[in-house]
């Protein structure tokens, strides 16, 4: 999950459940080991993140795209530990 910058908390979404929704999300947050709000904030940015990173469709104004083009054209750098990884078989083919 990305980090969130340490910010103030400052703003408030109100949501409006049945009574049976905030009891299921008040005993996993119990379960998380965590307060509902917290637990709320966690699991909206997780699946905020899930939905965000299935965009398949990106738009970049001319600067954007520019220096993302650049980053393309940087050669590559040999990670010796990465090539190893993808290179031998995986403990579920030995």
């Amino acid at each position: 999950m990305t980090a969130i910058r340490k910010e103030s908390k400052s703003e408030r979404i109100d949501v409006r459940l049945t009574p049976s929704a905030k009891r299921i999300i008040q005993e996993a947050a119990l379960a998380a080991h965590t307060d509902l709000s917290e637990f709320v904030l966690q699991s909206s940015l997780t699946e905020a993140e899930i939905a965000l990173s299935r965009r398949t469709r990106f738009f970049l104004d001319a600067d954007q795209w520019n220096k993302f083009v650049a980053l393309l054209d940087q050669p590559t750098t040999e990670i010796p530990a990465l090539r190893r990884l993808m290179t031998e078989p995986s403990a579920l083919e030995r």
